[in-house]
């Protein structure tokens, strides 16, 4: 079988978009497989995960996503701004301001154009974000974990949990760039207190309006940036007194304007998104 495919990236957050509303492409080969194949750098196309577009009965479109492991996660920040981009440009959907169907639930993309109608930005409506520990889910025997002690092995660890539809853990430090991202993001991506695993943030606060993060994707190790981590570290932020309820957050793949309306209690995330090639491929 022969798969058109799209590459896109958000901030370096790179991603293979598909085109299955026909199911087709489900027929032939289950998701998880096909995004280890896919997404592999060195065999495949490579990627930190696949983006179906997929009909919706009660949404204008449906976003599933597959990280690079075959695990599926329930939304992703930096690929629903690629999702957005490419529906609006290429005619799949006509209006500026989509209802999107997540495994997060509702997600809604307003994309941003210029004077000849290309996209420029696309804003996005996250939601409201989850900060009781049974719905992250995180253990713990407090209602809300902010700053909450997680060990280790024999190490302390101050975390803030929170869900943007996906698990958080937001992590304050003085200088991200002495962090060993890789040991320390693994270790807590999988510690036993997260029974769905987590996504791990490590945040340097520049100052009450800039944060500078680097990021452990659950399901997909290190990346260049994490639309909905960086939603998550501005929610620590300002719940922890360190930064506004606006911040730019700066990211090794570009930077995000991250509000919190405190007034609807949901969170807004503006940033790019860049086609990188399309093509053809044999599965």
């Amino acid at each position: 079988m022969e798969l058109d495919f799209i590459k896109m990236e958000g901030l370096g957050n790179d991603f293979i978009i598909l085109d299955d509303r026909k199911k087709t492409i489900e027929q032939y080969e289950n998701y998880p497989t096909l995004a280890k194949k896919l997404c592999s750098r060195h065999f495949g196309i490579g990627a930190d995960g696949i983006i179906l577009i997929l009909e919706s009965s009660d949404h204008d479109i449906k976003f599933r996503i597959y990280n690079s492991d075959g695990s599926q996660a329930q939304m992703c920040g930096n690929g629903i701004r690629c999702f957005a981009k490419y529906l609006y440009e290429n005619k799949m959907i006509l209006q500026k301001k989509i209802r999107v169907d997540t495994k997060a639930g509702t997600v809604i993309p307003e994309v941003i154009t210029d004077d000849k109608d290309q996209v420029r930005s696309i804003r996005v409506d996250m939601g409201e974000p989850v900060l009781f520990c049974r719905d992250i889910p995180f253990e713990s025997t407090k209602e809300k974990a902010i700053e909450e002690r997680l060990m280790v092995g024999d190490k302390e660890y101050r975390i803030t949990a929170v869900s943007m539809g996906n698990p958080h853990a937001v992590i304050f430090v003085d200088d991200v760039e002495k962090v060993d991202i890789k040991r320390i993001g693994r270790s807590i991506e999988t510690h036993e207190r997260f029974p769905e695993k987590t996504n791990v943030e490590f945040i340097e606060v520049v100052n009450p309006a800039e944060l500078k993060m680097k990021v452990w994707e659950r399901g997909a190790g290190i990346t260049l940036a994490c639309g909905t981590g960086a939603c998550a570290a501005l929610i620590a932020a300002s719940l922890t007194g360190r930064a506004q309820e606006n911040a730019i957050v700066h990211l090794d793949g570009g930077d995000l304007d991250i509000h919190w309306d405190k007034e609807t209690n949901h969170i807004f995330k503006t940033g790019p998104a860049t086609l990188v090639f399309e093509g053809r491929i044999r599965i």
